[in-house]
C-alpha cells in the first residue's frame, strides 16, 4: 500500500506547481462593498457561521491546558490504529519561514522532548514553502516507517491528492494549522480558524474609524485557506459597515514591502483610517510607516507578536489582537499519542482562540522575551523554557 502511494506522490510531485490553487466554496452572502471585489472562492456561508459562533462557545478539556481543549467536540474511534509504542512520528512542515511558524515548531520540539518515554523518533522535514517540495517530502517519509503522519500543508488545494495518498497507505494522519480538501485524516486540529480571525479584526477597526472611511488591508499570500477565509470574513464585515477599502496588497510578510505599501497608500490618499491585517508579523512595519509619515497610527489589529503588543502599549495605539495561537503546535503530537493509544480523538479538533484587547494586553505583555515571540505559546512548563525560545 505504501508503495502504490509513493509511485501516486511521484506522480504528483512531477506536475504539481507552486501556484495555490482555489477549493469548492460555497457562496457568499454578503454583497459586494467598495473595495472588497469579489468574495473568496473559499468563502462557505456554513463554515463562516459555524466559526462565528464558536467564538463564544465554552471549551472542554483541562482549564490551564487550551491545546488539549476542544470546542463542540466530534469524537472519532482510533481503535484500528492502535499499536505498542515508543513511536515513530513524522512531521511534514509546510515551512519555517516566518516567525511564528519558528515559534510554533520550538513549541512542537518541547513537546516532543517533554514525550520523550513515548516518542523514539521524531522526524521533521521543512518544505520550504514549495508544494513541490512536500509533496516529494511526504512521499519519502512514507518509506521511512513513520507510526504517525503530522502535515501542516503549504497550500490546501495543491497537497490535497499527498495527504490523501498518505491516507491510503494505512499511517494515521494528522493535519493541522493549514489545511486540505480532503476528510482522510484522522483529525484536522486549529484554533476557531480564519473566519473568526478576520471578523473579530475588521469588526474593531470598522468600529473604531470613522463611518465610511479609508481601510487598507495588507495581506501575506494567497491560495491558503486559513489566509482566504480570514479576508472573506474581514470583506463581509467591512462591506455590512459599508466602509471604504482602498486597497488590498500582498506583502509577503516582508516589512520593507509593508512599509512601501503604506507609504504609497499615505501618499495617494493622505489620510487612511483604518489598517487591516490578515497576520500580524508585520504590523511593527506598517506602524511604523505612519510614524515615518508623521501621520497618526490608525485603528488597526496585529496579532500576539510581542513587539506589536510592546509599541501598542508604548504608543498607547487604537489596536486589537485576534489571535492563532502557537500554542496549537502542541496539539498535533498529543493527538498523534492518543490516536496510536486507540483512544477517541475530536475531527475536527477545534481549539480556542482568544483576542487580545486594550483590557487585558498587559497579561501577554513579557519584556523578558525577544520581540518576536509570540504571547500564546502555551510553552512556560516545556523543557527548556525560556532558553529555547530566546
Amino acid at each position: 500500500m505504501a508503495a502504490l502511494a509513493a509511485v501516486t506522490l511521484l506522480s504528483l510531485a512531477a506536475c504539481a506547481t507552486d501556484e495555490p490553487a482555489a477549493s469548492p466554496s460555497g457562496s457568499a452572502s454578503a454583497a459586494a462593498g467598495s473595495g472588497t471585489g469579489d468574495q473568496s472562492k473559499f468563502f462557505v456561508q456554513a463554515d463562516y457561521d459555524a466559526e462565528l459562533g464558536l467564538l463564544d462557545a465554552a471549551a472542554t478539556g483541562p482549564a490551564d491546558k487550551p491545546w488539549e481543549q476542544v470546542l463542540n467536540p466530534t469524537m472519532v474511534d482510533t481503535a484500528k490504529f492502535k499499536k505498542n509504542g515508543p513511536h515513530k512520528i513524522c512531521f511534514s512542515n509546510a515551512a519555517l519561514n516566518n516567525p511564528w511558524r519558528q515559534v510554533g515548531f520550538k513549541t512542537m520540539q518541547a513537546e516532543v522532548e517533554a514525550q520523550k518515554s513515548r516518542i523514539k523518533e521524531f522526524v521533521h522535514v521543512d518544505a520550504e514553502g514549495k508544494d513541490q517540495k512536500q509533496i516529494a517530502d511526504i512521499n519519502d517519509l512514507l518509506g521511512k516507517g513513520c507510526d504517525a503522519l503530522i502535515v501542516s500543508p503549504n497550500t490546501t488545494a495543491t497537497l490535497t491528492p499527498a495527504v490523501e495518498a498518505a491516507c491510503q497507505a494505512g499511517l494515521p494522519v494528522v493535519v493541522f494549522d493549514r489545511g486540505v480538501n480532503t476528510k482522510c485524516p484522522v483529525t484536522f486540529i486549529n484554533p476557531i480558524g480564519g473566519y473568526g480571525f478576520g471578523h473579530v479584526g475588521a469588526e474593531f477597526v470598522s468600529q473604531k474609524m470613522k463611518p465610511g472611511g479609508k481601510v487598507l488591508a495588507l495581506r501575506i499570500l494567497p491560495g491558503v485557506d486559513v489566509l482566504e477565509t480570514r479576508w472573506s470574513a474581514a470583506k463581509v464585515a467591512f462591506d455590512k459597515a459599508k466602509v471604504d477599502v482602498v486597497g488590498v496588497e500582498f506583502t509577503d510578510g516582508d516589512p520593507a514591502k509593508t512599509k512601501k505599501i503604506v507609504d504609497d497608500y499615505i501618499q495617494r490618499y493622505g489620510t487612511i483610517d483604518g489598517v487591516w491585517m490578515d497576520a500580524g508579523a508585520v504590523a511593527v512595519a506598517a506602524v511604523e510607516a505612519f510614524q515615518d509619515a508623521g501621520k497618526r497610527v490608525p485603528p488597526m489589529n496585529g496579532e500576539d507578536q510581542l513587539d506589536f503588543l510592546k509599541i501598542w502599549k508604548d504608543k498607547n495605539l487604537t489596536a486589537i489582537a485576534p489571535t492563532y495561537p502557537t500554542y496549537q503546535w502542541r496539539t498535533p503530537i498529543i493527538a498523534a499519542l492518543r490516536i496510536l493509544d486507540g483512544e477517541q480523538v475530536s475531527n475536527p479538533w477545534k481549539l480556542p482562540q482568544p483576542t487580545i484587547t486594550q483590557d487585558n494586553l498587559d497579561r501577554y505583555l513579557d519584556p523578558n522575551m525577544p520581540p518576536l515571540h509570540y504571547a500564546m505559546c502555551g510553552c512556560t512548563d516545556l523543557p527548556g523554557y525560556p532558553q529555547r525560545w530566546k
